[in-house]
């Protein structure tokens, strides 16, 4: 019966469980091809850590793994109920919150190694965190597809470390007493791309929807982002944020440099900026994490759930 080590935290709200010990090992090379072995090999521990009973459909996992990059503090391979991440920025924050929580780092700078590249982060003295992410990029605008129930939705296409159609004044108010009409209409757009074969410039699914809207507090603007399991993000979403910068450069409406502040659909706030590059730009996103829990997940062979409950 092994147990799983784990420390659970939140990022503005969204959920992250951070595994510190007692996963098999995936052994060595670069985390691309190790993230391809946890899904090969060891799927049921994805949904024993991030699934019922022992967590919500909105859970974000991270397994620390051994960095490739001789520099980089840890790597870590990002999951969730539906499969696997490239990227994900409010789980990095929770990593290096959780870490913080562990005293195994120390306020100053570290990097974090992903299956999508290195992120540099930084742990500021007064708890929050901030990343660096890895290359951001428009691949499309205006972009439209038929939405049954709903018309036509235009959006844009574009990565932040994972994909994402972006569409700004969508026809329900972005609003948390709003939450269930935001999330029929993510997934109706989400089916809708799908079935139109919309994908990223490298023919990757576009698994993450982003509904932006202006806003009267002291944020640029608040966002609803679906997450691939159906779910929504409660925080602002780090990857989404970036893709967000992107879209906003590829306009011509984002200087370098320039302060952008993401509110997520509970209130919770990620300030980002963003340096130019020739394909995109380099976003900076900081927030705050908050550790809940350590403790260790029990697999009991006895246990007809014990890698979590199977979907209808």
């Amino acid at each position: 019966m092994p147990e799983i080590r784990i420390v659970d935290s939140h990022t503005e709200g969204e959920p992250t469980r951070t595994i510190v010990a007692g996963a098999p090992p995936l052994g060595v090379g670069p985390l691309a091809e190790r993230r391809e072995r946890f899904r090969r090999e060891y799927d049921w521990l994805r949904t024993a850590v991030v699934t019922e009973p022992r967590a919500s459909e909105a859970a974000v996992g991270a397994l620390l793994v051994p960095a490739v990059d001789r520099s980089a503090r840890t790597g870590v391979i990002f999951f969730n109920n539906a499969g696997y991440l490239g990227m994900c920025g409010h789980g990095t924050i929770g990593v290096v919150a959780s870490l913080a929580y562990l005293g195994t780092i120390s306020p100053g700078r570290l990097t974090v190694e992903t299956p999508v590249g290195a992120v540099d982060c930084e742990l500021r003295g007064d708890g929050a965190v901030s990343f660096r992410n890895v290359e951001s990029r428009c691949a499309r605008r205006g972009v439209s597809v038929e939405v049954p129930g709903f018309g036509r939705a235009t959006g844009d296409v574009a990565w932040g470390g994972n994909w994402f159609f972006l569409i700004d004044d969508p026809p329900v108010a972005v609003e948390r007493r709003n939450l269930s009409a935001c999330l029929a209409y993510a997934r109706a757009v989400r089916a809708a791309i799908d079935a139109a074969g919309v994908v990223g410039d490298d023919g990757g699914q576009v698994d993450h929807v982003e509904l932006s809207v202006p806003t009267s507090t002291s944020a640029d603007s608040r966002n609803f982002v679906l997450c691939p399991g159906g779910m929504y993000d409660r925080s602002p979403c780090g990857t989404g944020t970036s893709a967000r910068l992107a879209v906003l450069a590829a306009r011509g409406a984002l200087r370098p440099g320039q302060r952008w502040r993401q509110e997520g659909i509970l209130g919770g706030v990620f300030e980002a900026t963003a340096e130019p590059t020739e394909r995109g730009v380099i976003p900076t996103i900081s927030g705050r994490a908050f550790v809940t829990a350590v403790g260790e997940l029990v697999v009991d062979d006895r246990d007809p759930f014990r890698f979590g409950i199977p979907p209808p």
